[in-house]
């Protein structure tokens, strides 16, 4: 498998990841924000999207993931402002940009 497949993979199982977390359960803002596990668990999986996502970009920088560079920025924020990140900002990434971003690394890995 080349590089870039890897990563593409490899962000499809971080964000298989964090559905997994969830269960069966419906994703609800309220077991996420009282769920201090849960939260730093998708935190990991996000670090691993965003790397995944930056070593993507030096090997094809015009790839078609949307806002392919506010992936790696979140994942820099995770890992350098984490005292700081807004667990509503969190929430969004997760219900708003993973499922979009699922689809668009399913749509690459079938070309």
């Amino acid at each position: 498998m080349d590089d870039l497949k890897k990563n593409l993979s490899d962000i499809l199982t971080a964000i298989d990841e964090v559905d997994s977390f969830f269960g069966n359960k419906p994703k609800l803002y309220e077991n996420f924000s009282s769920d201090l596990f849960l939260r730093r668990a998708i935190e990991r999986e996000i670090e691993i999207i965003g790397e995944a996502t930056n070593r993507i970009l030096k090997i094809n920088p015009n790839i078609g993931i949307t806002n392919s560079r506010k992936i790696v920025d979140a994942r820099n924020y995770i890992i350098h402002g984490y005292d700081s990140l807004s667990i509503d900002v969190l929430w969004s990434i997760v219900v708003n940009h993973l499922p979009k971003l699922k689809t668009e690394v399913t749509e690459l890995l079938s070309e």
